[in-house]
Order: structure tokens, then C-alpha cells, then sequence
């Protein structure tokens, strides 16, 4: 296992510099896969594979590097709680969106609603299950699910995303408690669509198929203001990315965000599927100053809060590594 904090970081790094710290990350997170486990309360989740792991960067400069399980197809659950965060406030803007939902760290687990039934009607923020559920019932009476996919191939860059039907099939069937939640913001008065439209929509959503390299493509997009770097075509405007991406840092990541806030410091929101989407500001080692990347992880052994563990364990080594913490001093500034 490679160090991560108690070595020296290069003040300058090189391409070479770059690939090396992307391969030690991935060795170590490697080590770790043994301490996590699958989701098992989605039946077909437990399915997956706990020694899978890969790592996938794009930059903006056109860079990539590809390690290990970057090709395999998983379900993107709650990673698509941003992609729904976008596209509300594409369509219905900030003082819309944000008057149905909070953005407020909770501090409890993705799936509780503890504060939302003793101290707001509101759930805290969209990237729980009661807010993303609550943002998708802004949605669900305006887009169809293929409307909404189009978006998600969009800013994965990604047209190969489709349903997993299998997935999807299975959360239907178990999420009882999820669609227990859009029933009591309902008694609330406070969802905006048809409870069973809306959960409908959230569980696709979530049974959505993708890659590292897709979570990477959505990772650039949110890191580069909204634009596809490699098209120049803009999907949302710079003011709502900085709110996704303040959104992500402070919420991203569970229970856990306050922490990995510390120890990586990159805008991020992980998936019980294994998925980590990060958003980050890398080296170009061509012009001497900072680029959007983004870097996308699959790792479906997870940790106590829901993260998939080799994933964390990665971004810590490659942000410490490549000066990536958004308060940490970096010379090519």
C-alpha cells in the first residue's frame, strides 16, 4: 500500500506524475475492498462482484487514464440525484427548485426521516432520499423517463445509459420505504406530483446502467460550469453547477460528507451501486494552471455509510497527492 499522507506532493506533476498517483490509488483502494460489502436491500445489488474496482479520469485537456473495472455496467442509484438536481434547475430554476427543498447537510443516513417528520415539512436537501424524491416530483408531470434519459446520456456523455430493467424491477418491488417517504411528504402537502408517478420515475432513475467512465463524463461536465468540454456544448448554466457542485460537497457523500469534506475536499456523490462521480480541478501540465476533471470510480464493496470504500480510499491518495482539496494551496493556480 502506497502512502497517502505522510508523503511529499509534487509542486509541479508531471503527466507522469499524474498516472502514478491514479495507479497507486487505485492499489490502494484495492486493500480496502475486503473491509466493505455489497447493498443487499436491493436484492439484485447483492449480485455484484466485492473485489470489482476501477478508476477512470478525463481532463479537459483530453487526457484520460483508465484502471481496472472501467468498462463494467452498473446501476447509477443515488448519483442521479444530481442529474434530477440539474435538470430542475435547468427547467424550473433556483428560487423554484429551492423552495421545495432544502440545502441543508443533514447529518443522518440517505434513507432517514427522522428531521423530516420533527423539524421540517421540507426534506433538507436533494441529495437524500426524501429531497430527491421530492425534486423528482418537480419533474415527474413534465418529462417523460425517456426525456429524462436523454438528459442523463447527455451529461454522462454517454448514449449507450439504459434502463436495467432487473434493477429496476427490484427496487420497485422493495422500496417500501422510499415509497413510504413520497407518501408522507404527500400528507405534508408539500410533493408536487402524483406520489406513484413520482416514485416511479425516482426508482428508473436510479436502475439507470452506467460506467466509470460515464460517472467521469458527468464529473467533467459539473467541473467545467456545464459544458461538454470536447463539444463545447453548454446543458446548464455556470451559477447552477457552482450551486451542484456546493450542493455535492456539502451533501454528497451521506453522513460521511462532513469528513470526506476534510479528507478529499472534492465536490462528490457516491451510489449504494458502488459509483463515485467527482468533480475536480487537476494539473494541466501543458499550460501550468488548473482544468476541470472528471474522475468516476466503481467500487461496489461499501463502508458503514453507504460509500463505496476503495473509492474513498482512491480520492484520498489523488487529492492529497494532486493538491485537489478545493481550500488546498496549489502552485499551478
Amino acid at each position: 500500500m502506497h502512502s497517502t499522507f505522510e508523503r511529499g506532493r509534487p509542486m509541479y506533476p508531471s503527466k507522469e506524475d499524474i498516472k502514478t498517483t491514479f495507479t497507486e490509488a487505485y492499489e490502494n483502494g484495492l486493500e480496502f475492498t475486503k473491509d466493505g460489502a455489497v447493498a443487499d436491500y436491493i436484492p439484485e445489488l447483492s449480485k455484484a462482484d466485492p473485489n470489482a474496482f476501477g478508476i477512470y479520469m478525463m481532463s479537459g485537456d483530453g487526457d484520460s487514464i483508465s484502471i481496472g473495472d472501467t468498462e463494467t455496467r452498473f446501476t447509477i442509484q443515488s448519483i442521479s440525484k444530481v442529474i434530477n438536481l440539474a435538470i430542475s434547475l435547468k427547467y424550473r430554476g433556483f428560487r423554484d427548485t429551492f423552495s421545495h427543498v432544502m440545502m441543508e447537510p443533514s447529518g443522518d443516513a440517505f434513507n432517514s426521516i427522522l428531521k423530516l417528520d420533527t423539524r421540517s415539512n421540507l426534506p433538507f436537501n436533494p441529495m437524500i432520499n426524501a429531497g430527491a424524491i421530492q425534486t423528482v416530483s418537480l419533474l415527474a408531470d413534465d418529462f417523460s423517463f425517456e426525456e429524462m434519459l436523454g438528459f442523463a446520456r447527455d451529461f454522462c456523455i454517454d448514449p449507450d445509459i439504459t434502463l436495467d430493467e432487473d434493477v429496476y424491477r427490484s427496487e420497485s418491488k422493495t422500496g417500501d420505504r422510499n415509497r413510504a417517504i413520497s407518501y408522507l411528504l404527500k400528507s405534508k402537502d408539500v410533493l408536487q406530483s402524483d406520489p406513484e408517478r413520482t416514485i416511479d420515475l425516482y426508482f428508473k432513475m436510479c436502475s439507470l446502467s452506467v460506467t466509470a467512465k460515464s460517472l467521469a463524463g458527468l464529473g467533467i461536465i459539473i467541473a467545467n460550469s456545464g459544458m461538454n468540454p470536447f463539444n463545447g456544448k453548454h446543458l446548464i448554466a455556470p451559477d447552477y453547477v457552482r450551486t451542484i457542485r456546493s450542493i455535492m460537497f456539502t451533501c454528497g457523500m451521506y453522513d460521511f460528507s462532513g469528513e470526506y469534506g476534510v479528507r478529499v475536499g472534492v465536490p462528490s456523490k457516491s451510489g449504494v451501486g458502488g459509483g463515485l462521480c467527482c468533480a475536480a480541478k487537476g494539473p494541466n501540465v501543458k499550460e501550468g494552471h488548473p482544468v476541470p476533471m472528471g474522475i468516476g470510480l466503481y467500487g461496489p464493496a461499501l463502508d458503514q455509510f453507504g460509500n463505496s470504500i476503495a473509492s474513498v480510499k482512491a480520492m484520498e491518495h489523488i487529492s492529497h497527492r494532486l493538491r485537489m482539496h478545493v481550500f488546498d494551496y496549489r502552485p499551478f493556480d
